[in-house]
C-alpha cells in the first residue's frame, strides 16, 4: 500500500487521523505531570491500513498460518517473560498503547520482575502476578487464563522452549531476535504454531523503522522497478557489552566460543525480506558464507580485562566479520553481514536495487532513474512526502517521543496491539521467524564446509508460491 495522497476525501480522512494522533501527544505531557493516558490506537482505514503483506492464502493452505488473522481482542492481556533491560524497555512501549493490560511477569531475578511490576503500577494499572521461582517458573505463568499474548525477552537459548510452551498453552507469542538457534528449533516453532493455531512472531523492531517502512512503500509503488539485489547487515561494536559481568554480558559472549558464522542475522535481513516478498512469492533457496579471522575479542580482552580473570581461559572461534550470500528461488541475491567486535560505526546497510533505481541507508539516500543531477545519490528527504508510510504519518511523532530506537519499538508494539484489537493478520508470522533465523545455523555449516552452499528448508511447505506480497 502506497502513501500517495490521492483524492480530497482521502486526504481529509488522513488529516483527521493525523490530528487525532497528534492530539495524543497530550499523553506525553500528561505523563510528565503525573497523569498517564495511553496512546489511543487509531482504527485502520482503507486509505492507510498498514497490512504489510497479502490477504489470507488460498484454501488449500489453510493448515498453514500464512495470512491467518487474530481473533479480535477488545483488550490485549499481556505477559512478559524476561524483565531485564530489553524486556522492561518493550514493556514500557506496550504500556503506552491503549487497550493493553499487563497481567503477569516472569524473571529469574526477583528484583528485575519487581522493577517491571512497578512500571505497571506507576501507570495506574493493577499489579501483575510475579513468577520468580527459578528458570522454569514461566511454566506456571503460562497456565493462567488471563493472557492473550506472551512477549519473550530472555537469553537466546530459551526462546524456542518458552515460545513452544506458550503456544501449547493457547497463547500467541512474540519472541525477541533471533527466534531460533538451529534448523531443528525453527521447525519446532513452525510445527507448533500450525498445530496450535497460535501465532509466533519474531519481534523484529527494525522492520518498523522509518526508512524501512518508507522503502517498503516505494517497493510496493514500483519505484525501484523489478528488484534484483538487496544488502543487509548487523554491524555494531558490542565489545564492552560482551565482556560485562551483568545483563547480556553474562550469556551473549558464549556463542563466540562455539560457533563461526552469522550469530545475529535478523535486524538487517527482516526489512529486506519484506522488500523482496520472502515467503510471499519468493523464498530463500541457498546460502554460501565465509568468515574473517578472529581478532576482535582476543585483542579487546587483552586491553581491558584484568589479568587472572577466568575469561582468559576462553578461546573465541567466531570470525570477526561474517559475509553470506543468499540466492532466492526467483534468482535474486542478498548480501548479509555480521560484525559486533570491530570499532566501526553502526550499520545495517539496508540496501535494495532494482531496474529503476536503488536505496541505501547509513546515511539514507536514494537514486531513481531520471532524477535531477544525473547518476548520483539524492537525500531521502526528496521522496518522504510521497512515500512516507502511514504508520509513521499517523503516529510517528508520538513514536519518536515515546519509543526507543528512534521510535521503531513503539511502532512495533502499537502495530501488534492494533492487529490483535482489529482482528488482522500479523505483519510477520512463524515462517518469517524461522526463515530470518535460519541464516545463523546455515552460515555456521557453510563456513565449516569451506563456504559450501547450504539449502534453506521451505518452512511454508510450498505455500510461499501461492501468495504474494502487496508489493
Amino acid at each position: 500500500m502506497s502513501a500517495d495522497r490521492e483524492g480530497d476525501s482521502k486526504a481529509a480522512e488522513r488529516s483527521v487521523s493525523r490530528r487525532e494522533a497528534i492530539a495524543g501527544l497530550g499523553a506525553v505531557a500528561a505523563a510528565a505531570s503525573g497523569v498517564f493516558r495511553p496512546v489511543p490506537v487509531l482504527a485502520s482505514t482503507p486509505e492507510w491500513r498498514a497490512d504489510l503483506f497479502a490477504p489470507p492464502v488460498p484454501s488449500l493452505t489453510q493448515s498453514r498460518m500464512l495470512g491467518v488473522p487474530f481473533n479480535k481482542h477488545e483488550t490485549v492481556r499481556l505477559a512478559v517473560i524476561g524483565t531485564g533491560l530489553r524486556g522492561r524497555s518493550v514493556l514500557g512501549e506496550f504500556l503506552a498503547v491503549e487497550g493493553v493490560r499487563v497481567t503477569a511477569l516472569a524473571d529469574i531475578v526477583p528484583e528485575k520482575a519487581a522493577r517491571a511490576a512497578k512500571m505497571v503500577t506507576d501507570k495506574g494499572h493493577k499489579a501483575p502476578a510475579l513468577f520468580t521461582n527459578g528458570e522454569r517458573d514461566f511454566e506456571r505463568l503460562l497456565q493462567r487464563d488471563d493472557i492473550d499474548f506472551v512477549y519473550i525477552a530472555t537469553p537466546w537459548e530459551w526462546h524456542v522452549p518458552q515460545a513452544v510452551a506458550a503456544m501449547r498453552a493457547g497463547k500467541h507469542v512474540g519472541v525477541e531476535v533471533p527466534a531460533a538457534f538451529t534448523i531443528e528449533e525453527c521447525w519446532q516453532l513452525v510445527d507448533t504454531s500450525e498445530a496450535t493455531r497460535r501465532h509466533c512472531l519474531m519481534m523484529e523492531n527494525c522492520c518498523y523503522g522509518y526508512n524501512e517502512l518508507l522503502v517498503l512503500n516505494m517497493v510496493r509503488a514500483g519505484a525501484f522497478g523489478q528488484l534484483k539485489h538487496a544488502e543487509a547487515a548487523y554491524i555494531h561494536d558490542l565489545r564492552r557489552l560482551l565482556f560485562e559481568d551483568k545483563d547480556e554480558g553474562i550469556w551473549r559472549r558464549a556463542p563466540h566460543l562455539s560457533r563461526d558464522g552469522n550469530l545475529y542475522p535478523t535486524h538487517g535481513l527482516g526489512p529486506v525480506s519484506q522488500y523482496l516478498g520472502i515467503n510471499r512469492g519468493d523464498r530463500f533457496d541457498y546460502v554460501v558464507s565465509m568468515s574473517s579471522p578472529e581478532f576482535g575479542l582476543t585483542e579487546y580482552r587483552a586491553a581491558h580485562v584484568p589479568a587472572g580473570s577466568p575469561k582468559y581461559n576462553e578461546r573465541y572461534r567466531c570470525g570477526d566479520l561474517n559475509t553470506s550470500l543468499i540466492k532466492t528461488q526467483q534468482g535474486r541475491t542478498i548480501m548479509l553481514q555480521h560484525d559486533v567486535v570491530s570499532p566501526r560505526p553502526y550499520d545495517r546497510i539496508n540496501m535494495v536495487s532494482g531496474t529503476k533505481g536503488a536505496f541505501r541507508d547509513y546515511p539514507a539516500r536514494v537514486y531513481l532513474e531520471g532524477m535531477a543531477g544525473g547518476e548520483r545519490w539524492n537525500a531521502i528527504d526528496t521522496v518522504k512526502a510521497q512515500y512516507e508510510h502511514p504508520l509513521w504519518t499517523n503516529v510517528g511523532e508520538l513514536a519518536r517521543k515515546l519509543g526507543g530506537h528512534g521510535g521503531m519499538d513503539f511502532i512495533m508494539c502499537y502495530r501488534t496491539v492494533q492487529c490483535m484489537r482489529e482482528g488482522l493478520a500479523p505483519d510477520f508470522d512463524v515462517y518469517d521467524a524461522a526463515s530470518w533465523s535460519a541464516p545463523g545455523p546455515l552460515s555456521d555449516a557453510s563456513v565449516a564446509q569451506g563456504s559450501a552452499p547450504m539449502r534453506f528448508p521451505d518452512f511454508t511447505r510450498g505455500a510461499w508460491a501461492g501468495t504474494t506480497s502487496t508489493g
